[in-house]
């Protein structure tokens, strides 16, 4: 008798612990969750309805056995941008299914004939200059929002003085934050500027007031435009070799091979199949998150139900409306100057493959495919006409797999 009512605390605080942990882990994924669809014109709400979604799927195709939380992916910002701008959002919720069904198809070749041809199609000398092109595309926007240009009612100086602030105290956090709190760069950066805007009356809570506290986010149901979606497959290419890395960044946490079990097409699968999914809704497509597994690292929380349960709170939170009214009070020089960093460090992560390869940058063939990629990517050119034009991302990267395929290649290689 003695034992089984001592038991029971235990069994008590199992599940408050699980429900902390992961209400822990969707705060640690926020600030970036939330930045895509608010750069990009989507429904913050929705996009935490569909990160709750996608991350459940995820789990249900690879068995919970992944500690990984899924949400809305960086490398998709430009080509959204573009693609509302050309096609609207129903045409770029098609183009992004598309890109999700892209995932699907790799892992199926991956399950049949392995890695070894995606990293032949794909080598670090493509995917490399590819993302340094969706962070260096991005600069412009950065700059404009950071500068007041997108914010009628902020004038220039403000705007500088919010954007800088925001981008000095992620900088600090990023560098100096110890813990948890340097999971939060982006999160603490917000908040700061926002209370800034806050005390220099630059924030219109008429929103919030008007909006209700519990309602049905504003899904949007996809449509099908072949421009649209030869605009978006091409970018599904480097954010599924970079899936590769994060399985194994996240198995040399836990010390398993996620490679082997559930196996990479599942992780693939589970992936594609979230990002499909969130287009369905409206929702920005979905990756796995390396805030988390920072988290995860730090906590060694490794228990995968843990992502099930802030995926269930993310899901939640989607249907408190005040909550979605808020996040789009926030004003564009504070999202401008935290831009400004998380774009040129996404540029900078493009060149951590380039790196890890060791070879040399300025052997003709390399100089280039890579060359040939940043300037086609960043420089304004388009292919194509019509509704079938291609620039930007895209662009980019049929080239640099053309370029990779054509060019002979060097003996040591």
């Amino acid at each position: 008798m003695t034992d089984q009512t001592s038991a029971l605390p235990g069994m008590a605080e199992a599940p408050l612990k699980t429900l902390l942990t992961g209400a822990q882990m969707l705060f640690v994924a926020f600030g970036a969750l939330v930045l895509v669809p608010l750069l990009t014109g989507l429904d913050p709400s929705v996009a935490l309805f569909t990160a709750g979604v996608g991350t459940l799927l995820f789990h249900g195709i690879t068995r919970v056995t992944v500690p990984v939380f899924l949400a809305s992916s960086f490398a998709f910002i430009a080509p959204i941008q573009g693609s509302v701008a050309n096609f609207g959002i129903p045409a770029t919720m098609g183009g992004l299914m598309a890109a999700g069904l892209v995932y699907v198809v790799i892992s199926q070749v991956v399950r049949l004939k392995g890695t070894a041809w995606l990293h032949r199609l794909l080598p670090a000398v493509v995917v490399g200059p590819v993302i340094m092109v969706i962070g260096l595309a991005l600069a412009p926007v950065a700059v404009s929002m950071a500068t007041g240009e997108t914010s009628d009612h902020i004038g220039y100086g403000p705007a500088i003085f919010l954007s800088m602030t925001s981008l000095l105290v992620t900088l600090v956090l990023a560098v100096f934050g110890r813990g948890i709190v340097r999971l939060i760069p982006i999160m603490g950066g917000i908040v700061t500027g926002y209370g800034l805007a806050l005390m220099m009356g630059l924030v219109d809570f008429s929103p919030v007031h008007e909006a209700a506290w519990l309602s049905i986010p504003a899904f949007t149901a996809p449509s099908f435009h072949w421009a649209a979606i030869l605009f978006m497959i091409p970018v599904a290419i480097a954010p599924a070799v970079e899936h590769i890395g994060d399985m194994v960044a996240i198995g040399s946490v836990t010390r398993k091979n996620y490679l082997e079990k559930p196996g990479l097409h599942r992780t693939l699968l589970g992936d594609g199949l979230a990002t499909t999914t969130a287009s369905l809704f409206g929702g920005p497509p979905n990756t796995t998150y390396s805030e988390v597994t920072g988290a995860v690292t730090l906590t060694r929380a490794f228990d995968p139900r843990i992502m099930v349960v802030a995926a269930c709170i993310a899901v939640c939170l989607a249907f408190v409306a005040k909550l979605g009214a808020l996040l789009q009070t926030i004003p564009g020089p504070v999202m401008g100057g935290i831009m400004t960093l998380l774009f040129g460090s996404i540029a900078v992560v493009g060149m951590n493959p380039l790196v890890r390869a060791g070879h040399s940058l300025t052997a003709p063939r390399n100089l280039v495919v890579i060359s040939l990629i940043l300037v086609f990517g960043i420089g304004g050119m388009q292919l194509g006409g019509g509704q079938f034009t291609l620039q930007g991302v895209s662009l980019a990267a049929l080239v640099g797999i053309v370029l990779n395929w054509v060019l002979p290649r060097a003996e040591e290689e």
